[in-house]
């Protein structure tokens, strides 16, 4: 998926973008795969490869969650890495007030750099373990309108470190690339402890390489339990499952 195609794609979803907002994307890529050569940040280096399985992929969300495109939500990405999903959404969507926690002080700095040099403004980077930046004291504690996580932890995991920071009435979004039927067969009863339920499971296959892909809608329906999130490393080694 080159540049052109990418745009293409987007506006038969009805996601237009301007000039700026794909010389915002190339700037991400230029800078993305340079940083890489001396900081791990992605395996996928080829141009058309991080348009579709990057880029475009972290703008699926979009897709199903209407408000995205013109609401001024508040968006908290843990584990972003470098960036995905939340920086592509926020370009596409400047609307967005974006949080970023991340563990790896590395990719703190990219983030930072990156968005100095695409001119971002309402952005914020956090260098934390989620355990902690949506512990039971913790100002981002039910801050934000929308929590998200595009990783491989599975959903009893991502579920401990995202619903305590999804305000009531917020949804946490989990992009996945597996199937999730199963994660969530065994997810149920932590996702109710923590104050959510499962909203949808969008299940969709990517253009061009035809990869599946889901988007997991968890909503928060009341206030997560103050023992949650457990302390760090916890909730990897003693998932809350079934």
């Amino acid at each position: 998926m080159n540049p052109e195609a990418f745009k293409a794609a987007l506006a038969e979803q009805g996601i237009d973008l301007t000039p700026t907002q794909m010389q915002q994307f190339a700037t991400y890529y230029e800078f993305l795969v340079a940083t890489n050569e001396h900081v791990n940040l992605t395996t996928i280096t080829e141009e058309s490869e991080v348009y579709l399985k990057h880029f475009y992929d972290s703008l699926t969300p979009a897709f199903y969650l209407p408000a995205l495109r013109d609401q001024p939500l508040t968006l908290c990405d843990v584990g972003a890495g470098a960036g995905f999903p939340s920086l592509p959404l926020k370009i596409a969507f400047p609307q967005l007030q974006v949080t970023i926690v991340d563990s790896l002080n590395k990719r703190i700095t990219f983030l930072n750099e990156l968005a100095a040099k695409l001119d971002l403004t309402g952005v914020a980077f956090y260098h934390a373990r989620a355990e902690e930046f949506g512990g039971k004291r913790a100002p981002h504690r039910e801050a934000f309108d929308l929590v998200t996580a595009r990783a491989v932890a599975r959903m009893s995991v991502l579920s401990e470190l995202c619903l305590p920071l999804t305000k009531v009435g917020g949804q946490f979004v989990a992009l996945k690339a597996a199937k999730t039927a199963d994660e969530l067969a065994v997810s149920q009863q932590a996702i109710a402890t923590l104050g959510g339920k499962l909203s949808a499971d969008h299940d969709f296959a990517l253009p061009v390489s035809n990869d599946p892909r889901h988007i997991v809608v968890i909503d928060k329906l009341k206030q997560t339990p103050k023992r949650y999130p457990r302390k760090a490393g916890t909730p990897n080694r003693e998932p809350l499952e079934n």
